[in-house]
């Protein structure tokens, strides 16, 4: 016996996803527009830069256009595209920071930066690269440490460790 739709454990499909597939560009587009500000602000917070954060926000839909195909309709499209996203803006961030070395850098004394206009996004986007990936993962988006680790290439002590470091940064930079 079927459970009615109302009891249904997959939530039900957009139809734009089906129109999507189907290459209806309009479809995907009315996807985006749903989805973009989550994912901008997603890789905002982890890269720390605007012009990163619009090009890996772009690089995530282009993925999710390549990969619809994959979409099962499991879970929400948001629980999918979000696991996308975390996981292209990470890769991205990857090949950036092939070369940079800024991350085994001590973080700078932000009290004498902005004194008294410190926020919390602001005092994120001045954590040492890995500290604040895994402050963004852990404490804004929710993931565990063993997810984390997996997603980062890290062992789950190091995701700890990292979580532990971004804290004390931001007491101190908002302290």
């Amino acid at each position: 016996m079927a459970l009615p739709a109302s009891q249904s454990p997959n939530p039900p499909i957009d139809p734009r996803i089906a129109c999507a597939l189907d290459g209806d560009l309009s479809a995907f587009e009315g996807l985006y527009r749903d989805h973009i500000g989550r994912v901008y602000a997603l890789a905002l917070r982890m890269c720390a830069s605007a012009s990163h954060a619009d090009d890996l926000s772009q690089e995530v839909f282009v993925k999710a256009w390549r990969k619809l195909h994959l979409y099962r309709g499991t879970a929400r499209f948001s629980t999918w595209l979000h696991r996308l996203a975390v996981n292209t803006i990470l890769d991205g961030m990857r090949r950036e920071s092939r070369f940079d070395t800024s991350d085994l850098e001590p973080a700078p004394n932000l009290r004498f930066l902005h004194p008294g206009r410190m926020d919390l996004d602001r005092a994120i986007a001045s954590l040492p690269t890995k500290a604040r990936q895994v402050f963004v993962l852990h404490d804004v988006e929710g993931f565990k440490h063993d997810e984390i680790a997996e997603m980062m290439g890290i062992t789950a002590g190091t995701a700890r460790g990292q979580l532990h470091r971004a804290r004390k940064l931001l007491r101190e930079a908002l302290g």
